[in-house]
């Protein structure tokens, strides 16, 4: 029988045995893999020399979402080679975030990984973030931050990009320096609740990280080096930047919808007093309709806001 790895040895007094439930591990790296059959082996190595050497007990569970080229094939010999290879095909093409939900689900690690095969993370560094969330209990996440922007449509990304994170920024009170960076590492029975919140696609980081902000759980950031990806890129400008803006303002609205609803609320209930004023100056006795309709708008989306604030402290997660 193996010894529990270092993150179970803390609990592992508190829980009974279970002699049919599979061996915990240190860390889970869930890896999603979508057309990589030229460069997924070598993010298999890369990821697996480093692992080996930080000695943490591991697997690598490359997720398959149903390629059209020879990913499946690769991951399939690549299995017979790395003993802590665990490959998941799908049978049909579900997005990044249904296989970033569902690799952290079956993961048997302490600690879940999430990155992509496509040669832009530095993955040499994954035991650097896993070992910050070993050494420090309060910590419950930690992000890559990139420092550069690699991907395609730069000119339109770097600004696009600028205004959802600064717009995070405003709804969550808290600084991000990076909102949607594919290189995390983040204590798995903390993630669990918040799995089912995740879209399909690509802002499933975003919500991993706008819930984690939202649950007063302590993110850090690590700064780290870019490259340009290899192969395509599965990046749309319009409708990715859309579901990321999407995907905040829910979000926000998932865990504090005042946030979002009071502020135009008290604009318009302001405009509308304001308003008031200068109607009865300006024709004494008479009131606009407008400046009716600005008031009874403010007022039912406060009415809005606070019932929504009502049902989300009242939900019981």
């Amino acid at each position: 029988m193996t010894a529990p790895n270092r993150f179970q040895q803390r609990s592992a007094a508190a829980e009974p045995a279970d002699v049919t439930a599979p061996e915990r591990l240190d860390v889970t790296v869930v890896l999603p893999c979508y057309n990589e059959q030229d460069h997924v082996l070598k993010e298999i190595e890369r990821i697996s020399a480093a692992m080996d050497r930080s000695g943490y007990s591991y697997e690598l569970l490359a997720i398959d979402d149903c390629s059209t080229d020879n990913t499946l094939a690769v991951l399939r010999e690549a299995e017979l080679r790395y003993p802590s290879l665990r490959v998941m095909p799908f049978h049909r093409n579900g997005g990044s975030g249904t296989a970033r939900r569902i690799g952290t689900q079956q993961a048997r690690g302490e600690i879940v990984v999430w990155t992509d095969a496509d040669m832009t993370y530095p993955n040499e560094r994954i035991p650097e973030l896993v070992q910050l969330l070993e050494k420090d209990q309060t910590i419950d996440q930690v992000v890559g931050a990139r420092t550069s922007e690699q991907g395609t449509h730069k000119l339109l990304r770097v600004p696009a990009k600028w205004v959802i994170r600064k717009i995070a920024e405003r709804l969550t009170g808290t600084k991000i320096p990076d909102l949607n960076s594919g290189l995390r590492a983040f204590r798995r029975d903390v993630s669990l609740p918040y799995l089912r919140l995740l879209p399909p696609g690509f802002s499933c980081v975003t919500t991993i990280t706008m819930a984690f902000l939202h649950n007063q759980h302590d993110v850090r950031y690590v700064s780290i080096d870019y490259a340009k990806r290899a192969g395509s890129s599965k990046f749309h400008f319009v409708r990715d930047a859309y579901r990321y803006i999407l995907q905040v303002v829910r979000m926000v609205m998932y865990f504090n919808p005042l946030k979002v609803l009071m502020p135009p609320a008290l604009w318009l209930i302001a405009i509308g007093l304001v308003k008031i004023v200068y109607d009865v100056i300006a024709h004494p006795v008479r009131v606009a309709n407008n400046t009716v309709m600005l008031l009874m708008a403010g007022l039912m989306i406060a009415a809005v806001a606070l019932l929504a604030d009502l049902i989300v402290r009242s939900r019981s997660e």
